[in-house]
């Protein structure tokens, strides 16, 4: 039996370990780079994802403010709409109870204005001055004893603001002033005929202040049935 020198199988020992070492070495080496390529894909595919995210996200954004900004408008252009068929609606409206007074009135071409008042109020105002108060006063005089009479009131405004503001603006001041009378002087609400024309039927010129401050008023006319004055007369005589 051959017995190899001791030296021999240290030396292989050596030789196997060494190989070893140097396997997983180079293995590591080669390896290092690919992890580290895979940790960077992964990580400029995490950062890629988030960009998309971003860039997502502010998209989302932008639509949902470009149709916030879509509804808004078209809400603005409905109320425009909605406005311009209501001042239009009033406009004709306000000619409907113009003209309609013959409809409520029997026999109004028996009917003969007999006096008026007018009375103005200061800019976007529909309260009565003392002075307004005054001349109500001096033309309610002539109610005294009055009979078959009916008392147009016709309320107006300047041409500044919005139409249908001023067509309820100029209802306000003929309201002020039946008010006025009628709760002085305890005028049968069924005498008034309230008609509020807001800017329409100018009485002054709305590009000079004087003619604006015309414009703002309420004339009350009396318009006596001069038929039944005359048949009381005639009865009276008989």
């Amino acid at each position: 039996m051959r017995v190899r020198p001791i030296h021999l199988v240290v030396s292989a020992c050596a030789v196997f370990s060494f190989t070893g070492c140097a396997t997983k070495n180079y293995v590591r080496n080669q390896t290092a780079p690919i992890i580290q390529q895979t940790d960077q894909l992964d990580q400029k595919t995490a950062d890629n994802n988030r960009a998309i995210h971003d860039v997502d996200s502010r998209a989302q954004a932008g639509i949902g403010k470009a149709q916030q900004s879509a509804d808004t408008a078209g809400q603005n252009a409905n109320s425009a709409q909605q406005a311009a068929m209501g001042a239009t609606g009033a406009a004709n409206d306000a000619v409907h109870r113009a003209d309609s007074l013959a409809g409520v009135v029997a026999g109004l071409d028996n009917y003969k204005q007999v006096g008026d008042v007018t009375v103005t109020f200061a800019f976007n105002k529909s309260v009565l001055t003392s002075d307004d108060r005054a001349q109500l006063d001096s033309f309610a005089a002539k109610l005294n004893g009055a009979s078959n009479y009916i008392l147009e009131v016709t309320g107006g405004t300047d041409s500044i603001g919005n139409p249908q503001y001023n067509y309820q603006l100029s209802q306000r001041r003929a309201d002020a002033v039946v008010q006025y009378l009628a709760s002085k002087y305890h005028i049968s609400p069924r005498r008034f005929y309230l008609i509020g024309i807001g800017e329409d039927k100018a009485v002054g010129d709305n590009h000079t202040r004087a003619g604006r401050a015309m414009n703002r008023r309420v004339t009350v006319q009396m318009l006596s049935n001069m038929s039944s004055n005359a048949n009381s007369g005639a009865a009276s005589g008989n």
